[in-house]
């Protein structure tokens, strides 16, 4: 058999050469291209296979044979077969797209409206997709505001029954992790619970980000903090794979597969961070955890310590707590980019909303509850170096914590118990 390829402009971050090697034994690898390369790789036909991403799902269709149908009518390519020299065009991001809308298990979308992000080749799929579900009204939504697709600003005044939004932008996407294609947080509002009247888009049930990587976009969280039922992109990118393998090898695969594949990605992908108290033992669990589960361990006071070239208690006398804080940001957005990890947090590093954010992005948050009398004041924690600066601080904490955690461990006993409690909660 052949080799098998990804082709597109940004690719060093695909999954998809990891989740093509789970479903089928072929060579598959990576093959970035510039415009310029795409007309003469397509031509050569040196592959058995492609999948194709960003930005080529239409401009490879020119260059094929044959195209089937659903394809032809979406009008986007992600996936091309070689059958003895001629090159079939196929479109499975349909068949992920639409399992992914069905498993949000929002009801029946006939009658609603629905706001499509973006024009490109995923978009057409997105709105094939809509048909398919009865949707009442479809609404491409451009930053631009191109022909036959509203600005984000006209969606936001003319559209304020939108239902549902399906982002079929690269927007928030690995690199750019702040970037989001509308926001949907509450106009003036520094919180998390977000009040629906003074939100846009006050009839939203649902939002689907088709970008993977990051495990969950702003977008995706803006949604979650108002409550709204969302999902982001790796299970449609697993499962439009698995319907490439079966094209590429003419082999079923079983949704169990898909599942497993799903599940063993997001596990090995996302961060488990520990947040707590000064002296609530994250540093030790953490430590613990990452050398039983094959993790990388980061200690984020640490990672200031050794950016700063100077101790916390230093940065905190010479250059004051904002400025700590402000490392402290820096630092955290920088760590949680990347997946895999066991972070340890400082204890202040939940105060800032921004921190919380960027850290959920790839990450759980894991609160290490360990009650106050079991807390010891240090000298190095300016902020927890008497008992009665631990008391302030717990008094003030404590509710942040809770809130903004997605687990509670009770952390009383020893730090194996700890880690044994983490890693059955989490199946580790």
């Amino acid at each position: 058999m052949g080799a098998y390829y990804l082709i597109g402009e940004h690719l060093s971050h695909s999954f998809s050469p990891e989740i093509h090697r789970s479903f089928g034994r072929y060579d598959y690898a990576l093959q970035e291209l510039v415009p310029d390369e795409l007309g003469e790789f397509l031509k050569t036909k040196h592959f058995s296979g492609l999948n194709v991403t960003i930005p080529y799902k239409q401009t490879v269709i020119p260059y094929l044979d044959r195209l089937d149908p659903q394809a032809a009518a979406i009008g986007a390519v992600n996936t091309i077969v070689n059958r003895d020299g001629v090159l079939w065009g196929y479109n499975t991001d349909f068949g992920g797209m639409l399992a992914s809308l069905n498993a949000l298990g929002c009801g029946s979308l006939a009658g609603k409206t629905v706001l499509i992000l973006g024009t490109g080749g995923t978009s057409k799929t997105a709105l094939a997709v809509c048909e398919a579900l009865g949707v009442g009204k479809t609404v491409l939504v451009s930053r631009s505001g191109k022909v036959n697709a509203l600005s984000c600003d006209e969606a936001l005044r003319q559209c304020p029954d939108a239902a549902w939004i399906i982002n079929c932008t690269p927007v928030g996407m690995y690199p750019d992790l702040d970037g989001r294609p509308v926001k949907l947080a509450a106009v003036n509002s520094g919180h998390s619970e977000q009040s629906e009247e003074s939100a846009p888009f006050p009839q939203l049930q649902a939002v689907f980000d088709c970008v993977y990587n990051p495990l969950r976009t702003r977008l995706i969280l803006e949604a979650m903090a108002r409550g709204i039922t969302a999902a982001g992109g790796l299970y449609m990118l697993v499962k439009q794979a698995a319907l490439a393998c079966e094209l590429f090898t003419g082999r079923p695969v079983k949704e169990f597969d898909v599942e497993q594949v799903c599940k063993k990605l997001r596990i090995a992908r996302e961060n488990l961070v520990l947040v707590g108290m000064p002296g609530s033992g994250k540093t030790s669990v953490g430590r613990l955890l990452a050398e039983k589960t094959g993790r990388s361990f980061v200690d984020l006071d640490d990672e200031i310590v050794r950016r700063a070239g100077k101790s916390i208690p230093a940065v905190f006398s010479q250059n004051g707590e904002s400025a700590f804080r402000d490392m402290e940001t820096a630092v955290v957005r920088a760590v949680s980019a990347e997946g895999g990890k066991i972070i340890a947090t400082g204890g202040g590093t939940i105060l800032r909303e921004e921190n919380v954010c960027s850290l959920k992005q790839n990450g759980r948050l894991i609160f290490l509850n360990r009650p106050l009398e079991g807390l010891v004041p240090t000298e190095n924690r300016p902020l927890g170096d008497t008992p009665e600066k631990l008391h302030a601080l717990y008094a003030e904490r404590y509710s942040r914590y809770v809130s903004a955690a997605d687990f509670e461990i009770p952390n009383q006993g020893s730090i194996e118990d700890a880690v044994c409690s983490i890693r059955t909660l989490l199946s580790l």
